[in-house]
């Protein structure tokens, strides 16, 4: 590796975690990956989960190509400290929409659908009813 390239603490690493900007470790190296986000082949949304933590075996378990290993390369900026790597990540989930526990629209669509055809029968009757020729 060249001697020119920096030795990163994980705490620096781990606030590259956006789209335009983004840094992985993989195999102690660490990767500035940003102008390969819109190329890469499985998405942004990949890379992005990789990041604040050690992806290695996010890396292995692809099987990437020697291609692909090839263009590493060029996006290597140097290498992780690694006694700054937590053992462990803690696990921060997602930030998704309050669930809707009474699911209010579902439910009223649901009625709708029984109501709705009861209303035409019963109109259909009254419509009878008053119509009928005695």
């Amino acid at each position: 590796m060249a001697s020119d390239r920096k030795i990163y603490k994980f705490k620096e690493v781990e606030t590259h975690n956006k789209t335009k900007d983004c840094w992985l470790i993989i195999s102690g190296k660490v990767y500035d990956v940003t102008p390969f986000m819109e190329d890469h082949p499985g998405g942004d949304e990949v890379l992005l989960s990789s990041t604040g933590k050690d992806a290695t075996n996010d890396f292995e378990d692809v099987g990437h190509s020697d291609n692909a290993r090839d263009m590493m390369d060029q996006y290597c900026i140097g290498e992780i400290d690694g006694k700054t790597v937590p053992e462990k990540r803690n696990y921060i989930p997602a930030q998704t929409p309050a669930y809707n526990q009474d699911k209010t629209p579902e439910f009223v669509v649901k009625v709708l659908q029984f109501l709705v055809p009861l209303l035409i029968l019963g109109l259909a009757f009254a419509v009878r009813h008053f119509t009928k020729k005695e």
